[in-house]
């Protein structure tokens, strides 16, 4: 079974999710960011969801995180919760 690991950014609006992405492509650091913009409880960890299934994270994110490239920000990605920048750390097909 697919296994992958992420962490991610929470935010509530697109733009601001578009600026700390620009940012984080300058340069920032994705936990740093993390910890001072996230609005989800993960930001204490850098943003770091762990290891997790395909069908365990909402719809959207899940997509994303089974598609798209291991170490390359993704995003935003809009759920129920808001927007989010999500980077695949690891997967295992």
């Amino acid at each position: 079974m697919p296994r992958a690991t992420a962490r991610h950014i929470l935010v509530p609006s697109e733009a601001k999710c578009n600026e700390l992405k620009a940012a984080i492509e300058g340069g920032a650091d994705f936990a740093q960011v993390a910890k001072d913009n996230s609005t989800c409880p993960s930001s204490r960890d850098g943003g770091n969801l762990g290891s997790f299934g395909p069908g365990q994270m909402v719809r959207e994110f899940d997509q994303v995180v089974f598609s798209a490239p291991v170490g390359v920000v993704q995003g935003p990605v809009k759920t129920q919760f808001g927007y989010h920048l999500v980077e695949v750390t690891s997967r295992q097909d």
